[in-house]
């Protein structure tokens, strides 16, 4: 089974320090992981960081691995450019590092993911007509069709509507469930998160104010701390607990 474990790991843009010495316990496939905090608080840098895009002080670890390339990454800027259909972009994605013949296999993949999100009937769209939130569901898309062991997606739900937010967050529950994936994702709803993810790490300018199961790395102290609100937590018919802001303060 894959694991992930970040020890003492930092970065720096020049002389200013962006991550200072994040440490993490063992995270591992099957898990799904939230990483929170107010905008500007390292959590796109660490992403970069753990793919290796980013140099820095510190052990990113990564074991238990059968892949040639266990990771794969959502960015949170999904501005296509290229002059592609969907299906071809997602299949593109799906080669890299893999030659250029393309295989039934491949083919059958790139199906899987359109279907698994929904945009099948998007196939044929050149990119650069889709609105931004289906830009973003393609993008993940590009994500899933590479079969990581860990798949890092940075703010998936940013140009989404409600309903697809769920609707791609239970799809990903379910996948790190079925396919024992360890899946990372940078969450700006709260309530998204303890609904769905089982760890969270919870950044506030650089440095993890709190890492562990997400009921209890976000409690109304640390609301009050880093996102400046007041907030109660609250059980929900389902025994589910149910974030409820109060007032910015």
């Amino acid at each position: 089974m894959v694991t992930l474990q970040l020890n003492r790991v930092s970065a720096r843009y020049g002389r200013r320090s962006i991550l200072e010495e994040i440490t993490t316990p063992c995270f591992q496939g099957g898990q799904m992981v939230a990483l929170l905090g107010p905008n500007a608080a390292g959590k796109s840098t660490l992403f970069r960081r753990v793919l290796g895009l980013l140099k820095g002080e510190g052990e990113v670890i990564i074991s238990g691995t059968s892949a040639e390339r266990p990771v794969a990454y959502m960015p949170q800027d999904t501005g296509a450019r290229a002059v592609l259909t969907v299906y071809e972009s997602v299949l593109l994605a799906r080669m890299q590092g893999r030659g250029l013949k393309v295989q039934p296999d491949d083919l059958a993949q790139v199906d899987r993911a359109l279907e698994e999100l929904s945009i099948t009937v998007l196939g044929e769209r050149d990119i650069g007509d889709l609105s931004g939130g289906q830009r973003q569901l393609v993008s993940a898309a590009q994500a899933l069709v590479q079969e990581p062991e860990i798949l890092m997606l940075d703010e998936p739900t940013s140009a989404l509507d409600l309903n697809r937010q769920i609707s791609l967050l239970t799809v990903l529950r379910r996948l790190a469930d079925e396919r024992q994936m360890l899946i990372l994702v940078a969450l700006h709803d709260l309530g998204h998160a303890l609904r769905f993810t089982d760890a969270a790490m919870l950044l506030e300018s650089g440095r993890l104010i709190a890492c562990g199961p997400t009921a209890e790395v976000i409690t109304p102290a640390r609301l009050r701390q880093v996102y400046h609100v007041a907030a109660r937590i609250e059980s929900c018919s389902k025994g589910q607990p149910q974030l409820i802001v109060e007032a910015a303060i």
